[in-house]
């Protein structure tokens, strides 16, 4: 028997028997769309954190004073000597250092016609721009000219061009943070959200003498020359970890800190968020894994439960076929398509199930969802698999009864 045949005597059973056979496949309906909707979920969430890391820049290293355990003791920002502009420079000079800038980073209150923002005000050189791939969607950047100067300019964010500027054209406008004025030379282009739901548009960037001299007030002598923290960005073909290990060392030597003796700075890469996501992704792959497996295991149950009832009602008929000739391999291809098409018939419905759960959670929750075309293929490979598993006994057990013994079958 062609196996065209057996789909065409399978699809006559599954009509026959409608209702018993719907109740059959729910197992595999709901198998299904719960592993479309749990992925799409995970991979529409995995799509927005790959974006906000990625707009962080991923070969991007920040260097903080302090460390994690300074003298014995968890040690912080304030727990040691602060980074200062002999530190950029010095940082510079790596011939695998694309950009470096320092940051210093307060808030303000900001006036412009009357409107009043509270905002974050960060203090940067030029290259800071580049290190975060931040574009900037009108106007110019700092020139190092102003930032020798202290010139009185400023970048603004997408955010404050809302609230502040209530959406008009900025560039060119005097508006003042803590009271000293600022001309707007630029505006950045739209961020959204960081990975720790912080509006990175909420903030205006001024150069980092500005900030120092005129923002944060910074005129002591200590202070005259620090900043915050120092981000920078490798070259790509350059190992990202050996970078880090360079800078390290580099600064040890520069700060003459002893052999054995903790470093008093910290080297941030971006690598260990992504690690830490792949980690997550890794977990949440076998959860749902485990979820899909299971689900999938009880519908296959629930297949292998009503073929071997299908067996036993059709066993006249089978003695039948095998009378006029039908060999045990057409029974036992027979039956295992009949299971299978239950169960793709099952994954087809299950998918747009799961397809219309997927867009009711996004567009209801405002959820992040991505279905794939990969999701939907392994969706129906399994449901084939768990057909031919779990069909596999009942067309087997059909394909061996004795003719005689099937006739005689009341």
């Amino acid at each position: 028997m062609s196996i065209i045949k057996c789909f065409q005597i399978a699809f006559i059973a599954l009509r026959l028997n409608a209702l018993r056979s719907l109740l059959t496949m729910l197992g595999i309906i709901i198998g299904i769309a719960s592993v479309i909707v749990m992925v799409s979920i995970s991979d529409g969430a995995q799509q927005q954190i790959d974006e906000r890391i990625n707009s962080l820049g991923t070969n991007m290293l920040m260097v903080r004073p302090g460390s994690s355990f300074f003298g014995g003791r968890r040690g912080g920002a304030g727990s040691a000597p602060p980074m200062t502009e002999t530190d950029v420079s010095v940082l510079k000079e790596l011939n695998f250092v694309e950009g470096v800038s320092g940051y210093l980073r307060s808030s303000g209150a900001m006036v412009f016609s009357g409107t009043n923002w509270q905002a974050e005000v960060a203090g940067i050189h030029p290259d800071y721009i580049d290190v975060r791939q931040w574009e900037i969607e009108e106007g110019r950047n700092f020139t190092e000219r102003e930032v020798k100067t202290g010139g009185k300019v400023a970048l603004v964010g997408q955010t404050i061009i809302n609230e502040l500027f209530s959406g008009n054209d900025p560039i060119g406008q005097r508006f003042r943070i803590k009271n000293i004025p600022f001309t707007v030379v630029g505006t950045l282009k739209g961020k959204g959200q960081s990975s720790w739901g912080q509006d990175q548009d909420d903030i205006v960037m001024v150069p980092i003498s500005t900030h120092r001299m005129r923002v944060s007030g910074r005129r002591s002598s200590a202070s005259v020359n620090s900043v915050g923290s120092i981000s920078l960005t490798v070259d790509p073909g350059f190992d990202i970890s050996e970078a880090e290990e360079e800078i390290k060392y580099v600064m040890r030597d520069k700060r003459k800190i002893s052999p054995g003796s903790e470093d008093n700075f910290s080297v941030r890469n971006l690598s260990e968020f992504i690690e830490a996501r792949s980690a997550t992704q890794r977990t949440l792959g076998v959860l749902l894994a485990a979820t899909a497996a299971i689900s999938l295991v009880v519908g296959g149950i629930g297949i292998m439960n009503i073929m071997l009832v299908s067996v036993t009602e059709r066993t006249k008929e089978i003695g039948l076929r095998m009378a006029v000739g039908a060999r045990g391999i057409d029974i036992l291809n027979q039956f295992l398509v009949e299971s299978v098409v239950l169960c793709l018939v099952g994954s087809v419905i299950g998918i747009g199930i799961g397809f219309g759960l997927t867009e009711l959670i996004g567009s209801l929750g405002e959820w992040p969802v991505l279905i794939k075309s990969t999701t939907i293929l392994i969706a129906v490979g399994a449901a084939a698999f768990v057909g031919v598993f779990f069909g596999f006994y009942p067309a087997r057990r059909a394909s061996q009864l004795d003719p005689i013994d099937a006739l005689r079958t009341e």
